[in-house]
C-alpha cells in the first residue's frame, strides 16, 4: 500500500492535516506523529516502498484515538438515572479497521495519548477513563490549534485533579451541607415552593471550587446569573446568606417598608465578601431574576462589563459564572443572542462559565421533545466553546470538570460549558406531581441514592471516613439549621439584603416629592461654546469625507449662528457630562452614526477607516465615551445595558432602539426589571431608552415607539417617560440623569423629522442657563384672545404650529407636555388656570386613539374636561400608505382647528 492509500484511509483527512504540518515544520506535530512520517522518509530512501510493514495498523490506531476526541463523548457513563441514547457507528476497534488479534500488539501511537509505545489495549483503556468515562469533552471543533493542544495535553497527557483524604472529606462535608439543606426545607416547610436542588447537590461544591480555585488564579470578583431551581441552596452554601433570613422568607412576613412589594425567596439578589482558606478575599454577586428564564443572562454580562470597564479594567480579575436550566439553554433565543456577544469589543468580558443543572426535563417537557440538537449545549459550537459533560453523580469528576474550565476561560479567555448530568427529585416544584407524566424516569428517581450518599460508600470503601462520623456531622448541621429556625420565628418583618451595595453607596433612594424639585442641570456658557468647537473640530492630520468634513463644518456655524440642532443638543450633553468626568456607555444599533444619520459620534478617516472619536478628545481628565453599534438584537442588548447601569450609578447608560417599536423586542426586560426591579428587589437603575418615535407615514412599523405601554407600566413613580421637543430640554433631561441624588430608568420617544426640522432649535443660552421643562407652554398665545387649549407632545406640536400659523389662529395656545410620567399635575393645573378664559380643552395626538398619551391622560386626569382628537383606534400603530398617512394626519389637525374656531 502507498502513502496516499494510507492517507485516505480511516479518518484521512485529519491524517492529511497532520502531514501537512509536518512537512511544514516536524515540530508542528507530536512526538508520535513525527515518528510515523519519519518512517515514511526512512522507508523511501531504504527500501522500495513508501511505507514499513505495520505501519498500516498504526494509522488504524490513529484513527481510532481521533474517533474517542472527536465522539467519544458519545459514549460515556454521565447519566445518572437514564440509559444512553446508542450512537453508531461505535467506537469498537472493529470500525477502525482493526480486530481483537490487535489488542495485545504494541503500537507506537501510543506516543500521541502520552502513555508511551504500548498495546492497543492499554491504549484502548487510556481513551476509555479520558473520554468516555463520567466526563465528556467536546473540543475538536475548535478552529485554533493551541487551544485543543491545551486540552488534549490536559486531559490525555496530565492527570485531571487528584484528590487527598483532606479534600475528599471537604467535599464530602459541601455535598452533606446541600444535602441536609434540602432535607430541612422539605420537612419544615411541607408543601412550599423551593425548587430543590435535590438530584443535583453537586453543584454546591462545583461552585465553591471554582472560587477558591478562582481566587488562586488571580480572580477577584465572581458575577452569578441563576435561575430558581437550587438558588436558595447557592444563597446558603455558597453566599452565606444567614439561614434564618432565608426561614423569615419562607414564613412570608411583611417586609420592613411597607412601600415596597418584594419578591418571591427565589428570586431575590446578594452580594457578599468571603474569605479562602488561604485568607484570599473575593466578591461574589448573585443577580436578582423574574421567572423568565435565561432573562438574567445578558444582565449579567451587562454587570461583568461594567466592571471591567469602571475599575477592575482585566478580564483575569472577573469572571461571570451563568447557572442554565437544560430546557432554558437549549429553547429560549436570548442564550443565542449573548453568546453572540462573547468576543465582540462592546460585549467581551473575557469568556462567561456556563453551568447547566440538567435535569433532563423542562417542567413536564422531556429532553426528547426540547430539542432538536444532540445536547442542550450545542449553542456553545457558535463561538467554538469546549463543552464538559459530566456526571452530577460523580463528585470528584465534577470539580474536576469545573476547574478544568476554569483554567481554560482563564487562559483562553472564551466562554466554557459545564454540563452537569443530574435529575429533579421531585416535580417542577414541590407540590407538583411528576408522574403524571414521567412515571418510569420518576420510578427509577424514587430509588435512586443521592450524591452525597454515593460519594460516603465510596469514602467509606476507601477507609477516610465512617458512617457514624457523618451521622454526627449531619446531626449538628440539622441542629444548627433548626435553632436558625427558631431565630427565624423572632424576627417580625423581612427585609432585602441590599445588592450591589459598595457600587451604590453614595446613592440614595427616590422620596415622595424628590423628583418635582428642580435639579440645576446649567453648565457655563463659555466652557459650553469651548467644548462645542472642541468636539466639532475634526484632526488636520486626518481625511475624512467631504460630507463629514462639511457636517462639522455645519456644527461650527451652528454655534456662530447661536441656533443648535437635535444632534448638537444631544452631543452637548454627553460632552458636559464627560467633562465632569462621568463615563458614558452607548449601545444599539446603528447608534455611533445614528439610525438617521444626525449623531456621527464616530467617524472614519477615508483611506483607511480609522476610527476618530470627538467625544473622546475632550481633555485628559475626562470621563470615556464608550460608543458601540450593537449586534442585530434588542433582548439581549437591552438586557446587557440594564445590567451595566445596575452595576454603575455613576456612568450615563444608554439603548437606542433603531426605530422606536423595536423596544418590543426586549419587552421582557421592560416588564421584569425596567419597571418593576425597584418595587421586587428595592434595586434602582438610571438606563436611558431612546426610542425613535413621530408619525411621518413610514409605515406601521417605523411610527410608534409604542408609548402606550410604557405609561401602562408607569406608578409609584418606577420611571420618566418623556416625549421632548426641543435640542435643550434633551440635553437638560440626560443631565438630569446623574445630577439627581436617586437614579430612575429613563424613557424618551426621541424625533426623527425633526432631526433636521429649521424650528426646532434651541440657542446656547438654552443650554448654559435653562432647564429641564416638563411642560412648555405657548409663548405667542395672548391668555385673553385663548378660548381652545391644546395639550399635544413631541413632534406632532409642529405640525399643529405650522397649522396655526398658516391661519393665524390667535384663540389658540398650544402647550407641550414633555414629560409624560411622572405627570406635572401642578404645572398642569397651572396653565389651566392661566388660560381661565377657555371653553375647550383638547388632547391632540397623532397616534390612534387607543394608543399615545390619551389612555394614560384620562385616566390620570379625570378631573379635567378634556376632549381628545386623534386618529381612530386601530390594530396597527400607523398606515403603510405615505399618502393615506397624509390624508389621515391633515384630517386630523383640521378637525383640531374647526373645533377650536366653533368653539
Amino acid at each position: 500500500m502507498d502513502k496516499q492509500s494510507y492517507l485516505s484511509n480511516a479518518d484521512g483527512s485529519v491524517i492529511e492535516e497532520y502531514y501537512q504540518k509536518y512537512l511544514i515544520n516536524p515540530e508542528n506535530v507530536g512526538e508520535g506523529w513525527r515518528k510515523f512520517f519519519e518512517g515514511f522518509e526512512f522507508a523511501r530512501k531504504n527500501y522500495d516502498t513508501d511505507v514499513p510493514e505495520g505501519f498500516d495498523k498504526e494509522f488504524k490506531v490513529l484513527a481510532l484515538i481521533n474517533g474517542y476526541r472527536t465522539r467519544g463523548h458519545l459514549f460515556t457513563k454521565t447519566n445518572p438515572v437514564r440509559i444512553r441514547r446508542q450512537y453508531s457507528p461505535t467506537l469498537d476497534i472493529e470500525n477502525f479497521g482493526l480486530t481483537q488479534s490487535d489488542l495485545d500488539t504494541v503500537f507506537q501511537a501510543g506516543n500521541e495519548v502520552g502513555v508511551g509505545a504500548t498495546t492497543l489495549r492499554n491504549i484502548i483503556a487510556h481513551l476509555d477513563r479520558v473520554y468516555c468515562n463520567s466526563i465528556g469533552i467536546e473540543y475538536m471543533y475548535i478552529r485554533k490549534p493551541e487551544e485543543i493542544a491545551w486540552i488534549k495535553e490536559n486531559i490525555e497527557l496530565k492527570s485531571l485533579t487528584v484528590f487527598d483524604a483532606r479534600q475528599k472529606k471537604y467535599l464530602l462535608h459541601q455535598l452533606n451541607k446541600a444535602v441536609v439543606f434540602e432535607q430541612f426545607l422539605h420537612k419544615k416547610f411541607v408543601g412550599q415552593k423551593r425548587f430543590s436542588l435535590e438530584g443535583n447537590e453537586a453543584l454546591i461544591p462545583a461552585l465553591d471550587a471554582i472560587i477558591k480555585v478562582g481566587a488562586d488564579l488571580g480572580i477577584e470578583e465572581f458575577i452569578m446569573g441563576m435561575a430558581h431551581r437550587g438558588r436558595l441552596n447557592v444563597l446558603a452554601n455558597i453566599f452565606n446568606k444567614s439561614y434564618e433570613s432565608i426561614f423569615s422568607e419562607f414564613e412570608g412576613k411583611e417586609y420592613e417598608d411597607h412601600l415596597f412589594d418584594g419578591d418571591v425567596k427565589y428570586h431575590l439578589g446578594y452580594s457578599c465578601d468571603i474569605k479562602t482558606s488561604k485568607e484570599q478575599d473575593v466578591h461574589i454577586t448573585l443577580s436578582p431574576n423574574p421567572s423568565h428564564l435565561e432573562t438574567v443572562t445578558p444582565v449579567v454580562e451587562g454587570i461583568t462589563r461594567s466592571k471591567l470597564d469602571t475599575y477592575l479594567k482585566d478580564e483575569s480579575k472577573i469572571v461571570p459564572i451563568l447557572i442554565h436550566g437544560d430546557a432554558a439553554i437549549a429553547g429560549q433565543g436570548v442564550v443565542y443572542e449573548v453568546v453572540q456577544m462573547a468576543q465582540l469589543d462592546g460585549y467581551r468580558v473575557g469568556g462567561t462559565i456556563h453551568i447547566v443543572v440538567n435535569n433532563q426535563i423542562g417542567f413536564t417537557t422531556n429532553y426528547l421533545d426540547a430539542r432538536s440538537s444532540t445536547y442542550c449545549t450545542d449553542v456553545a459550537k457558535v463561538t467554538l466553546s469546549p463543552v464538559l459533560h459530566v456526571n452530577g453523580d460523580d463528585a470528584e469528576a465534577v470539580i474536576q470538570a469545573v476547574i478544568l474550565a476554569l483554567e481554560y476561560r482563564q487562559k483562553f479567555k472564551k466562554d466554557v460549558f459545564i454540563d452537569i448530568l443530574g435529575y429533579r427529585k421531585y416535580g417542577h416544584n414541590e407540590g407538583d406531581e411528576p408522574r403524571f407524566t414521567q412515571p418510569l424516569l420518576y420510578k427509577a428517581i424514587s430509588k435512586h441514592p443521592n450524591p452525597r450518599d454515593i460519594y460516603l460508600k465510596q469514602l467509606v470503601e476507601e477507609n477516610i471516613i465512617s458512617k457514624e462520623e457523618l451521622n454526627e456531622v449531619e446531626k449538628s448541621f440539622d441542629s444548627l439549621l433548626q435553632d436558625r429556625l427558631n431565630d427565624a420565628k423572632q424576627i417580625k418583618n423581612a427585609f432585602v439584603t441590599p445588592f450591589l451595595k459598595r457600587s451604590w453607596k453614595n446613592i440614595d433612594y427616590c422620596r415622595s416629592g424628590d423628583i418635582e424639585k428642580r435639579i440645576d442641570t446649567t453648565f457655563d456658557k463659555t466652557k459650553l461654546i469651548a467644548l462645542a468647537k472642541k468636539i466639532n473640530t475634526l484632526p488636520y492630520d486626518k481625511k475624512f469625507i467631504n460630507k463629514i468634513s462639511r457636517l462639522f463644518d455645519a456644527r461650527i456655524q451652528m454655534i456662530n449662528d447661536d441656533k443648535l440642532d437635535w444632534s448638537m443638543g444631544e452631543t452637548l450633553a454627553y460632552a458636559t457630562l464627560l467633562e465632569e468626568k462621568h463615563p458614558i456607555r452607548f449601545s444599539g444599533q446603528d447608534v455611533e452614526r445614528g439610525t438617521f444619520s444626525h449623531r456621527h459620534a464616530v467617524v472614519k478617516v477615508e483611506d483607511s477607516e480609522e476610527e476618530y472619536t470627538p467625544l473622546n478628545h475632550i481633555s485628559d481628565k475626562q470621563g470615556h465615551f464608550h460608543i458601540y453599534n450593537s449586534l442585530l438584537s434588542e433582548y439581549g442588548v437591552l438586557g446587557f445595558e440594564y445590567g451595566y447601569a445596575m452595576a454603575n450609578p455613576n456612568a450615563l447608560t444608554i439603548w437606542e432602539a433603531q426605530f422606536g417599536d423595536f423596544n418590543n423586542g426586549a419587552q421582557i426586560i421592560i416588564d421584569q426589571f425596567l419597571s418593576a426591579a425597584e418595587d421586587k428587589w428595592k434595586i434602582q437603575n438610571g438606563l436611558v431608552m431612546l426610542l425613535p418615535h413621530g408619525y411621518e407615514g413610514q409605515g406601521a412599523e417605523h411610527s410608534s415607539g409604542r408609548m402606550e405601554r410604557f405609561l401602562q407600566l408607569c406608578a409609584e413613580e418606577n420611571m420618566i417617560v418623556a416625549n421632548c421637543s426641543t435640542p435643550a430640554n434633551f440635553f437638560h433631561i440626560l443631565r438630569r440623569q446623574l445630577k439627581w441624588k436617586f437614579r430612575k430608568p429613563l424613557v424618551v420617544f426621541t424625533p426623527k423629522s425633526l432631526l433636521r426640522h429649521p424650528k426646532c432649535v434651541s440657542t446656547i443660552d438654552d443650554l448654559a442657563k435653562g432647564k429641564f421643562q416638563e411642560v412648555i407652554d405657548d409663548a405667542t398665545a395672548k391668555t385673553k384672545d385663548v378660548d381652545t387649549l391644546v395639550f399635544c407632545t413631541g413632534k406632532f406640536y409642529y405640525d399643529l404650529l405650522t397649522k396655526k400659523e398658516d391661519i393665524d389662529a390667535e384663540n389658540i395656545a398650544l402647550v407641550r407636555l414633555e414629560q409624560l410620567y411622572p405627570l406635572p399635575f401642578n404645572q398642569i393645573e397651572e396653565i389651566v388656570k392661566k388660560y381661565n378664559k377657555t371653553k375647550k380643552i383638547i388632547w391632540a395626538q397623532e397616534e390612534p386613539e387607543n394608543m399615545g398619551a390619551w389612555s394614560h391622560l384620562m385616566r390620570h386626569l379625570s378631573h379635567i374636561s378634556i376632549e381628545v382628537i386623534s386618529l381612530a383606534e386601530s390594530g396597527a400603530p400607523a398606515t403603510g400608505s405615505s399618502k393615506a398617512h397624509v390624508v389621515r394626519q391633515t384630517a386630523v389637525i383640521n378637525k383640531i382647528f374647526k373645533n377650536a374656531l366653533v368653539s
